[in-house]
């Protein structure tokens, strides 16, 4: 909802957010570093603008993107077409993947320290076709409702099979690539599309069905990037793989190596930059929406705001990085290989990792959907607590294999079957979304810090190959937070956490079970009139409240008589707003200005009853008077007429 307190409320979590990232790099640069950064100002405002920003790209996602994204899986669900379902899978998969900010960064350092051997436009679209295939494939599992984690289980052990194959050079570039695919807008219009068709399709659970296409975008680089590096590594000549840097990637690389200066020119450049991110996707949405469905976009303003507050909170976001982070945090993990304390080096890890992870505004957007859907069952702050730990433990790990050595390979497949075997003893509501957790961590924030801790420390550490070791740490990032949403999930299971529907269900059916046992103890006693006889009777009670203004007492009184209740409690009422109120206390002791009338009858007169008082006293919601039931056990004393019975 667009509106000045949900941006707000936005404010005040993202500025929570930061605060772990804050304290982290304050305790290792003090205290263990030792020194106080000369920019420290602009890290302070960088900081600053990562919070505004941050805010207002949530907000626009909450007011265009979720919107538009869930309308159009909506619409092509119910044109029954499922060649524009998959085409426009495709489409959005490669189209935001290609323009990725942070797979032109990763795939630009690949080329650099590879001799050659890969071309990062080349890797680039490998990527991009890997998800507009991982999307596709997603789509159609929702389509055909088949369970998760069959493809999931089958997409590893493909990956696996692919790495016994791939040159060693290019398994951790694989890894990692498969991390940073799905972008900070991809995220959630991907995430949109999934439960878009999810809600629309019969039979299928939003839940259950919805989550599951970023776990897709996140398997099938691995796979691609992989093939890709037998194929340059064996059967292409180096002098034919030279590398052609494009202008996109060289000022990506010219930024990371100087240190940001805050300036007009760069700030429209950042801008326009990310306009390019969302211009494939607007795009896409308006060729499918206006071409094939040949519909307007519902609400075309509320969209248009949103996909602005998209692009400006991001850029801000992005400008704020660089100002308050990325020179900060590839100064420290240089610095940190310095001291023959391995321990502080896993400790960094894990909490830049856990910090990064908790601010990273993908995964915000998609626990707080998770959350809406799962009928408050997933609690969006408790579930971003236990994908940051896992991205910390991940980080730490991968951390400790390049400083000790070894290879990738076998801590990828312990972790996979981990996730494997908790796969079938988490709730079935908990996977999708844990698969999902993956993919949503490792974007904006997170990226450029982890990829320069983990080449830091390889380029550092003797006898350890960027290349070879380098990469790495982002595919770590990945793989712990499904291992720990599930855990999530089992202890929240265990615990017998309920959505408000199933809490609600549960008071119904307690409530009932009450009255039925009330009744089968003839606690339900009755007198009948001309007759000085009791009766238990299997009977169901409900109290009726009218509260209306004191001049208007008598006619409640006669409509309910007309339709069957016997009896009532008259008590003094007093209402007010309390918006309006000027002194509470005085009003407290003040005279009652209204009745508040009790009719017990029977629970099949309610309706009747409060239905003809509404109707001959015109109560219209205004003040006039309101009217409410709730039903009762436990009754005695009620006297009836014999038809009664």
């Amino acid at each position: 909802m667009l509106s000045i307190a949900s941006f707000l409320q936005l404010l005040k979590e993202s500025f929570r957010d930061l605060l772990p990232i804050i304290l982290v790099i304050v305790f290792f640069q003090l205290a263990i570093i030792q020194s106080v950064p000369t920019n420290w100002l602009s890290t302070a405002i960088g900081l600053a603008i990562v919070g505004v920003g941050l805010a207002v790209f949530l907000l626009g996602l909450e007011v265009g993107i979720f919107p538009v994204g869930e309308g159009l899986a909506s619409d092509f669900a119910k044109k029954g077409s499922t060649k524009w379902i998959i085409l426009f899978a495709f489409m959005v998969g490669f189209g935001t993947t290609i323009a990725e900010p942070a797979l032109i960064v990763i795939a630009q350092k690949a080329a650099s320290i590879s001799s050659g051997r890969i071309d990062a436009n080349t890797l680039r679209i490998v990527v991009a076709f890997s998800v507009g295939f991982a999307i596709v494939v997603g789509v159609w599992r929702i389509i055909k409702g088949h369970p998760i984690h069959y493809y999931i289980i089958s997409g590893y052990i493909m990956v696996v099979a692919a790495t016994a194959f791939a040159p060693k050079e290019i398994v951790g570039l694989a890894y990692d690539l498969g991390g940073v695919t799905t972008s900070t807008v991809t995220v959630p219009l991907v995430a949109a599309l999934g439960i878009g068709l999810a809600s629309t399709i019969k039979d299928r659970n939003p839940v259950l069905d919805g989550f599951g296409l970023i776990a897709f975008a996140s398997l099938t680089p691995m796979i691609f990037v992989q093939f890709y590096g037998i194929v340059v590594y064996e059967f292409v000549d180096v002098a034919s793989s030279i590398p052609i840097i494009t202008p996109i990637a060289e000022a990506v690389a010219i930024d990371n190596s100087i240190a940001f200066d805050l300036n007009i020119l760069d700030v429209l450049k950042g801008l326009a930059g990310v306009v390019l991110d969302v211009v494939p996707i607007l795009a896409v949405i308006i060729f499918f929406q206006y071409v094939i469905l040949k519909k307007p976009i519902e609400n075309l303003k509320n969209v248009i705001i949103g996909f602005g507050l998209v692009i400006l909170g991001l850029d801000a976001f992005i400008v704020g990085l660089e100002m308050g982070l990325f020179s900060v945090g590839e100064t420290m993990a240089f610095e940190l290989t310095q001291y023959d304390n391995n321990i502080i080096i896993y400790s960094f890890g894990f909490l830049i990792g856990f910090s990064t992870t908790m601010a990273e505004p993908s995964l915000t957007a998609i626990a707080r959907k998770a959350k809406e859907i799962s009928d408050g069952k997933i609690n969006d702050f408790v579930l971003r607590l236990f994908v940051a730990l896992g991205v910390a433990i991940g980080i730490s790990l991968g951390a400790y294999r390049i400083v000790v050595g070894g290879e990738i390979v076998y801590y990828i497949m312990a972790g996979y079957l981990f996730v494997i075997a908790l796969t079938f003893m988490a709730p079935k509501y908990i996977v999708p979304i844990a698969y999902d957790s993956g993919g949503v961590t490792t974007s904006t924030i997170t990226v450029p810090l982890v990829a320069a801790l983990g080449l830091g420390l390889a380029t550092n550490i003797d006898g350890r190959d960027p290349l070879i070791d380098g990469f790495g740490l982002i595919a770590f990032a990945s793989l712990f937070p499904m291992i720990t949403v599930m855990l999530y999930g089992v202890i929240t299971d265990r615990i017998g956490v309920k959505g408000e529907h199933e809490k609600e269900e549960i008071y119904i059916d307690e409530f009932r079970h009450a009255i039925e046992d009330a009744n089968d103890m003839g606690l339900s006693t009755v007198y009948v009139d001309g007759a000085e006889q009791r009766h238990s009777s299997s009977m169901t009670f409900s109290a009726v409240h009218v509260i209306v203004p004191h001049e208007r007492e008598e006619d409640a009184l006669l409509a309910a008589k007309s339709v069957g209740a016997r009896g009532v409690t008259i008590m003094n009422a007093h209402g007010m707003g309390l918006d309006e109120m000027d002194n509470f206390y005085n009003r407290l002791h003040s005279d009652g200005t209204d009745s508040n009338l009790m009719f017990v009858v029977r629970t099949r007169h309610v309706d009747k009853i409060i239905r003809e008082v509404m109707d001959k006293l015109d109560i219209t919601g205004g003040g006039d008077g309101i009217a409410y039931a709730y039903p009762i056990s436990h009754v005695k004393g009620i006297r009836l007429k014999s038809s009664d019975l």
